[in-house]
């Protein structure tokens, strides 16, 4: 028999069925749309979307991409991608459950753990699998896992799907998380090594001896981390000397790596473990032959990239040492990531629009991301950023600072806050 295409009428009814559908969803349901489409765009925002950019010129400059290195382009890293496709062959569509010892996935699992310090490591399908699998894992019904409030959202996720107790400690304040220890006992510690709204790095050091006095498991999100900091970029937890000190170490190889899949390093042991308790990992399917391909390159790459890394590394001091020199605040972070941070919604916005419209392009942070009023536009560098492109950034931000009158920033008065303290 052969098969045809349905007639247009066909699809048109099945549309409008699908439509009507929609409509009769539940009141509770229209009301949490409403709350987004009527309160907050509607009312709130004036009709405009917080990601929806105004049209790029050619000459736009992007500082909203995770490649921190610039490797997407890379013509090696293309070429093993595409060696591996144009070789053919079909995978296996499994769940990495079932694939054997020695299979190309474990063999790149092993390359990763040796370059981080790590007796093993897991592939996950992507930083969020990474860290809900870990965090559901290990911490069971009533178990206290500490959150640094800045800590990623797919580390909270983790918890809930654990039935987990979070108990959340203030960022970066080691004295605060030492009360929550002493209050509510042994557990696991979550933190970023470098958190993704401002660029703040962890003080990891105090943090670790924290874990260990009490008996607790530390794990530590690398995303920001891996591959821009640490020996060949091997991560902010190796540059301190502290892999063997740190249970866990979890990235989102969707940053400097390029690609699409997370990463956990652990135990030989732990591992067996967590391919029969980790939900994310049983019921998702492996990494395909030319992902792999990808990363046994990239991986390649950014161990030899120390030159990217201190450009990476010059640019974010240059242009954080130029925005102070301006007038912004960017005290809550040191490293590639910078937060402009004018606080309600609608001000996010404005500062979004005089961006592009000069050809600025960054990424706007609110709710769900940040607290309500704590919205910013995320300036996230790169290793290839020009001096003229440096230069182009900085001249912007001087030219719209009285514009949308900086100094009365929700950023810029809690700056003003130790000042006045102190007088």
């Amino acid at each position: 028999m052969i098969e045809t295409s349905p007639p247009a009428t066909a699809l048109t009814a099945e549309a409008g069925g699908a439509l009507a559908a929609e409509h009769r969803l539940p009141a509770f349901v229209h009301a949490r749309m409403d709350q987004h489409y009527v309160e907050r765009v509607g009312k709130l925002l004036g009709g405009e979307h917080m990601h929806v950019w105004l049209p790029p010129g050619p000459d736009a400059i992007y500082v909203a991409s995770n490649d921190y290195l610039c490797i997407a382009g890379e013509h090696t890293l293309l070429q093993a991608q595409a060696d591996c496709l144009r070789l053919g062959g079909a995978d296996l569509l499994m769940s990495s459950v079932f694939l054997q010892e020695g299979s190309r996935q474990h063999r790149l699992e092993q390359q990763f753990a040796r370059f981080m310090g790590s007796e093993d490591g897991l592939l996950t399908q992507s930083g969020w699998a990474a860290n809900v699998g870990l965090l559901q894992s290990i911490a069971g019904p009533g178990v206290p896992v500490y959150l640094d409030m800045m800590a990623h959202a797919s580390l909270w996720e983790g918890v809930t799907s654990g039935q987990a107790k979070a108990v959340p400690f203030l960022h970066n304040d080691v004295g605060h998380l030492q009360r929550q220890l002493e209050k509510h006992g042994p557990g696991v510690i979550v933190v970023d090594t470098v958190y993704s709204t401002n660029g703040s790095r962890c003080p990891l050091a105090a943090v670790v001896a924290l874990a260990e006095q009490s008996g607790s498991i530390l794990v530590a999100d690398e995303s920001h981390a891996l591959g821009t900091h640490g020996p060949h970029g091997a991560g902010l937890v190796a540059q301190l000397g502290l892999s063997q000190r740190v249970h866990f170490r979890t990235a989102s190889l969707a940053k400097a790596f390029a690609g699409r899949a997370g990463l956990i390093t652990c135990s030989t042991q732990f591992k067996g473990y967590f391919l029969s308790a980790s939900r994310p990992a049983i019921f998702s399917s492996c990494l395909l032959s030319h992902e792999l391909a990808w990363f046994e390159a990239a991986l390649a790459l950014i161990r030899q990239a120390d030159e990217r890394r201190a450009a990476l590394h010059r640019n974010a001091r240059q242009i954080r040492d130029g925005l102070s020199a301006i007038g912004y605040n960017v005290s809550d972070g040191s490293e590639q990531i910078i937060a402009l941070e004018p606080g309600p919604e609608p001000r996010t916005l404005a500062l979004r629009k005089a961006l592009e419209a000069r050809g600025v392009f960054g990424a706007v942070f609110c709710a769900p991301a940040t607290p309500r009023n704590r919205s910013l536009v995320r300036l996230t560098l790169n290793s290839g950023l020009t001096q003229v492109e440096i230069d182009t950034i900085l001249s912007v931000c001087a030219a719209i600072y009285d514009e949308l009158d900086v100094p009365t920033w929700s950023s810029s008065k809690r700056a003003l806050r130790p000042a006045a303290r102190n007088a």
